[in-house]
């Protein structure tokens, strides 16, 4: 059976030691209320719960499913009174405003427990996972009519929401929405079409779920720019704020899916659903976007979550599988064999496991603080002050769920690896953490539409290279201050010859573009890829040059966990780092020999 322990020493050490979030807390007009002792206090809550209410709950949860019937959804056994402890705990408003009912502290902290919570039982943390987004929404586009009607119950947890988008005809290509909004003498909307995916879509866990939908108002621009966006609700809000009469919106079924079969994924039909306006007309693309980053930022997490519990579960069944003797000799004369951990290869895999979700965890709780100033931004009507954050969180935020959920499924491979066989048998449950660790790199768009935003639009498009340059500037600005530092000479070379390359190739692909018109396209996945592993790098010499500190000058007591931190630096280093170079050659391969085959020369089945 799968178990999880929330790694609370690692996340002190990247909150304390890494990014000094205490001092971060300071510059935050709801920093104040983050002091030592309360961040504590909320990090053992959430690992309490975590650890001990929805880790026990998720493979027994995959193996019930969720059920349908006339419309209806019922969650797995123990999924409602799990949900009822997170009501009671204040856990969905941690991050919210106190006028909505919320604790007021910063967004950072919401990560850390939607990581917590998404390691220990990801399709259940879907639930209130989407509704952060809604919020999020409603927070920077609602009207304040609209604002003190929902978000106290979705603050509280009692209302959920979901994000509408996808319709049969379309996924990425929003431009196709075909949903339907008739505008109403009362100035509602009577909203009509079918959308699918729609995670959370219909459950039993709340009274209520609000949906955020795109559609289109009659004569609206075509594509993109005719879009708008409208809050939905399953029961129309009463005057005093509670669910009322059921609104025109069904689910018509759920998906039978390879993985997170415990969280619903719905097909809705809207027949004629009041709706309510959210931002401005034919402008609900620029509006959705805060809840699609606040969601691609949450699938980041999901891959760091199957990186954890594949390792956490891996590493003592490599300490307790016997088989063969190691090659530089026998390490257990006593026994029968010596344990798999022994043996270089199961290192390697364990190592590449503690690696990336190690260095995942530094990536998203770097990008959190920008989160945080991006949330002030909202908090206090500075439009200028989120565009800021909201640009700078905007890079990461491909790299993180794209790259992020590639590694997942690679470190989920491992785990399966590691436990040979038995890996593959639902018992021990890595084929489920395989199994869910899929969908994450179809999440918000997939791998190849991260790579296109990252290289298409966010840095060739909008910032002609700049962002590039300004990232690995802060790069070699950090090298260096360490360029005369013995310890840190391997970490500080190898990184300086990266962001040398990394600016390098990113001018010939521009060059490129000018006559390889199909080059953006057939280089972005290597470039995302590429620049995830340049990120990670650099994260992870910023974790060694801490560790190193603490084991040169003392005053710890727990040497063993940086002697770990500088050994995993080193590891990713020699043997993941080097990936770059592969990736690098391919990136700039001319994408001739992607398309020149005729359509209809793919494939000769007669």
């Amino acid at each position: 059976m799968l178990k999880y322990k929330a790694p609370l020493r690692d996340i002190k050490f990247l909150i304390n030691d890494v990014f000094d979030f205490q001092t971060h807390y300071k510059d935050l007009n709801n920093g104040e209320n983050a002091d030592p002792e309360t961040v504590d206090m909320i990090l053992q809550g959430f690992a309490d719960f975590s650890e001990n209410v929805l880790a026990p709950l998720y493979q027994e949860a995959d193996a019930e499913g969720c059920h349908f019937k006339d419309g209806e959804v019922t969650t797995p056994k123990g999924f409602k009174e799990a949900y009822d402890q997170f009501v009671e705990g204040g856990w969905q408003g941690i991050s919210y405003p106190e006028q909505y009912g919320g604790m007021n502290l910063p967004m950072s902290l919401n990560l850390i427990k939607s990581e917590m919570m998404g390691t220990a039982n990801w399709p259940w943390a879907m639930y209130p996972g989407l509704s952060t987004g809604c919020i999020n929404t409603m927070m920077q586009y609602g009207t304040q009519e609209q604002k003190d009607l929902y978000l106290p119950k979705l603050v509280e947890g009692t209302w959920s929401g979901t994000m509408c988008l996808t319709e049969p005809q379309c996924g990425t290509d929003l431009g196709q929405v075909k949903t339907k909004a008739e505008p109403q003498e009362d100035g509602t909307y009577k909203i009509s079409g079918t959308k699918i995916f729609i995670s959370s879509g219909e459950h039993d866990l709340t009274e209520n779920i609000i949906h955020i939908v795109l559609a289109r108002l009659p004569n609206a621009p075509k594509g993109t720019k005719g879009i708008s966006l409208f809050i939905v609700p399953k029961f129309t809000p009463t005057e005093d704020g509670e669910a009322g009469e059921r609104n025109g919106v069904t689910c018509g079924s759920i998906e039978h899916k390879m993985g997170i079969s415990s969280s619903s994924t719905c097909v809705l039909n809207f027949d004629g659903a009041t709706g309510y306006l959210i931002g401005e007309p034919n402008k609900g693309l620029k509006a959705m976007f805060t809840f699609m980053n606040t969601a691609r930022i949450g699938t980041g997490i999901q891959g760091l979550a199957h990186m954890e519990l594949s390792f956490q579960n891996a590493l003592p069944y490599a300490k307790e599988r016997r088989s063969m003797r190691a090659l530089s000799g026998t390490k257990e004369p006593d026994k029968v064999a010596d344990a798999i951990i022994n043996h270089a290869d199961v290192r390697r895999m364990l190592l590449t496991q503690k690696a990336f979700a190690e260095g995942a965890r530094s990536m998203i709780y770097h990008a959190a603080r920008y989160a945080d100033k991006m949330a002030q931004g909202v908090a206090t009507g500075n439009d200028e002050e989120f565009e800021k954050w909201d640009d700078k969180l905007g890079f990461y935020t491909p790299i993180i769920k794209g790259f992020l959920t590639e590694l997942g499924i690679e470190a989920a491979k491992h785990g399966q690896q590691v436990y040979g066989g038995h890996g593959y048998i639902k018992e021990w449950g890595m084929e489920l953490i395989a199994r869910d660790a899929r969908i994450a790199t179809m999440y918000e768009g997939t791998t190849g539409v991260q790579a296109l935003d990252l290289l298409g639009r966010k840095v060739i498009l909008q910032s002609k290279g700049k962002v590039i340059r300004d990232y690995t500037a802060s790069i070699m600005r950090w090298c260096g201050e360490y360029a005369l530092d013995k310890n840190m000479r391997q970490f500080v070379w190898a990184l300086t010859k990266l962001c040398a390359e990394w600016n390098t190739l990113t001018v010939r692909l521009m060059l490129m573009a000018r006559k390889d018109r199909e080059i953006i396209s057939a280089a972005s996945e290597d470039f995302l890829m590429y620049s995830g592993y340049v990120m990670m790098g650099y994260h992870w010499a910023r974790m060694a040059a801490i560790a190193y500190d603490r084991l040169e000058n003392g005053g710890t007591e727990s040497p063993e966990f940086y002697k770990a931190k500088v050994q995993t630096a080193e590891f990713y280093f020699d043997k993941i780092l080097p990936r770059t170079s592969g990736l690098a050659e391919s990136m700039v391969a001319p994408s001739e020999s992607m398309m020149a085959m005729d359509i209809e020369s793919f494939a000769f089945l007669d």
